[in-house]
């Protein structure tokens, strides 16, 4: 069989006509196929929707592939260090590679030289953690996190992510999107999550718009509200929308450093800061 030539450096591929696929899933028009990469992505996605390890025998099964077909793709992705094996029970988990590398992106490094050292000042000001988070899909992804100066505190790690629709981060990400960009996100979702279920988060995204935050009670831990600012970019259309949420788990201790209004009022000039210098960057 006579391999496919090489494309020369420079040269595009050809433009694909979307009348060529009336179904509109992209298949019938995609004409350069790479089934190792593919399995290879499937895997990792795969990995990152799951949330705990997978077995080979889990994830074939989830993939409708056997094992044989994927035991390459497996081996490959742990010597290449996505994947490995994980500490505390059976099958496979991700490592922060994927992470790391998405962290490297010039719009990030930017966004997190802006916002770290304001975040810092922030939790000496409140007596609270408070973590940055930006949108990946139909996911809300934790991209930087500054501990609590004190002995006590509850923080979220970074590189933790949660549909949009059950984040207190996603729903201000949403919240503060241009009406083109909620759409195309509320589309998402729904194939994701449910109709019945973005509906109710879209109605409660207009009244956070309106207040300028959202507050509202952890369902991981009691006592914790979870607060959360946009910060505010500009996009290539010139039109302001969410670039990040800065959220602070507010833990009810004794004694407060600072009220839940006041830190509400901080959060919110904080947030404004680190688009204000997100701004002097650019």
């Amino acid at each position: 069989m006579t391999a496919a030539p090489p494309i020369a450096p420079g040269v595009s591929l050809p433009d694909l006509d979307p009348a060529d696929d009336p179904a509109g899933d992209g298949e019938t028009v995609r004409k350069y196929r790479a089934p190792a990469l593919e399995k290879g992505l499937d895997i990792l996605e795969l990995l990152a929707s799951h949330g705990a390890p997978m077995t080979p025998s889990q994830i074939s099964l989830h993939l409708k592939r056997s094992v044989s077909e994927l035991f390459r793709m497996i081996q490959v992705l742990e010597f290449r260090g996505y994947i490995a094996p994980a500490a505390t029970a059976d099958g496979y988990e991700l490592t922060n590679k994927l992470f790391t590398l998405g962290m490297a992106r010039a719009p990030v490094r930017t966004l997190l030289e802006a916002a770290l050292p304001l975040m810092r000042d922030l939790t000496l000001a409140i007596g609270q953690s408070c973590h940055l988070a930006v949108a990946s899909d139909d996911q809300m992804v934790v991209v930087a996190r500054i501990e609590n100066p004190g002995h006590l505190g509850f923080s979220v790690r970074p590189g933790y992510h949660r549909s949009l629709v059950e984040a207190t981060s996603g729903m201000v990400l949403y919240a503060f999107q241009p009406p083109p960009v909620q759409a195309a996100w509320r589309a998402m979702l729904e194939r994701a999550v449910g109709p019945d279920r973005v509906a109710s988060f879209a109605e409660r995204a207009a009244t956070v718009r309106a207040q300028g935050y959202e507050q509202a009670a952890s369902d991981y831990v009691m006592g914790v509200m979870d607060l959360s600012a946009p910060v505010i970019g500009t996009t290539g259309g010139g039109t302001g929308a969410a670039v990040a949420a800065l959220t602070v788990p507010f833990v009810q201790h004794t004694p407060l450093t600072r009220t839940l209004p006041e830190t509400i009022g901080l959060l919110q000039a904080t947030a404004r800061q680190i688009a204000h210098d997100l701004t002097e960057r650019s």
